[in-house]
């Protein structure tokens, strides 16, 4: 099914809407990375890894976030605990995110808020191959960073579930093979508990694991070679993925169980 609204992004952006965005997405950012850095204590365990992935990595290569959904203030807050001031205001490096059509979508107002933070919208149940996945992967075929959740909804349990494809097909169909960096987290739904009233909390604990870099190059190059369908490739990439996750939440757990525990040689803050 077609988006209920128009879609929210000028073909051709002017420049007055650049310099919105980027107001947009640098005041977000600064609010999320002073939230994070003050009224929230934060364990971050490799974020050398994704700063450098985002900063220094081959210009012509995208890049792919993925990780796990607890609550959500995820995308605004982990990223602001990840990023320095200076990358937070400049549009050109920052992330697309992916955001469900009917939680984030909802008001007309809400739509040009989230479209002029490089939001797109995704209708869930809709498949692979919708407008948002299109546009999506249009963005990684000019070298650009996009961020996901991959399990496709907030996981209140916090066990391990089967990863959607979508993340899958953006990196088996884009032009040059992404650069993927998958991290895991934990604390979140303590900062903003899934549970009404809804109410941002002060003085939690968050720890964030980042895993090393993945390159799909070889592996979809030799299953396309073998003629495999384009399903048999977003299955394999996606279970390499989810894979992942289930080492990086035994990491993130022990690293979290520190940080409750007060040990601050656990991990250090960027």
């Amino acid at each position: 099914m077609p988006l209920s609204f128009d879609w929210p992004f000028p073909q051709k952006p002017s420049r007055s809407y650049k310099v919105l965005s980027t107001i947009t997405i640098g005041f977000v950012g600064t609010l999320s990375r002073l939230w994070m850095n003050y009224l929230t204590s934060v364990r971050i365990e490799n974020g050398d890894i994704l700063l450098n992935a985002v900063l220094h990595r081959d210009p012509n290569r995208p890049l792919i976030t993925t990780t796990n959904h607890h609550s959500c203030l995820d995308e605004p807050l982990l990223i602001g605990a990840t990023l320095p001031y200076r990358t937070l205001w400049n549009r050109q490096k920052m992330r697309w995110a992916l955001g469900a059509d009917d939680i984030v979508f909802t008001v007309k107002k809400h739509q040009i808020f989230f479209s002029l933070g490089k939001t797109i919208p995704i209708k869930r149940g809709d498949g692979v191959y919708q407008r948002s996945m299109d546009f999506a992967l249009e963005q990684l075929n000019q070298g650009d960073w996009v961020h996901i959740f991959p399990e496709g909804k907030i996981n209140m349990t916090k066990e391990l579930i089967r990863l959607k494809w979508g993340v899958g097909r953006l990196i088996a169909e884009a032009n040059i093979c992404p650069l993927v960096v998958p991290f895991y987290h934990l604390g979140m739904d303590s900062v903003l508990p899934n549970v009404e009233p809804y109410k941002p909390q002060t003085g939690q604990k968050v720890s964030i694991y980042v895993g090393d870099p993945i390159i799909f190059d070889d592996m979809v190059d030799k299953m396309k070679k073998e003629n495999r369908s384009l399903q048999e490739i977003r299955k394999a990439v996606t279970d390499v993925i989810q894979n992942e996750f289930a080492k990086l939440k035994v990491k993130c757990e022990e690293l979290h169980r520190k940080h409750l525990a007060g040990d601050s040689s656990s991990s250090s803050k960027t």
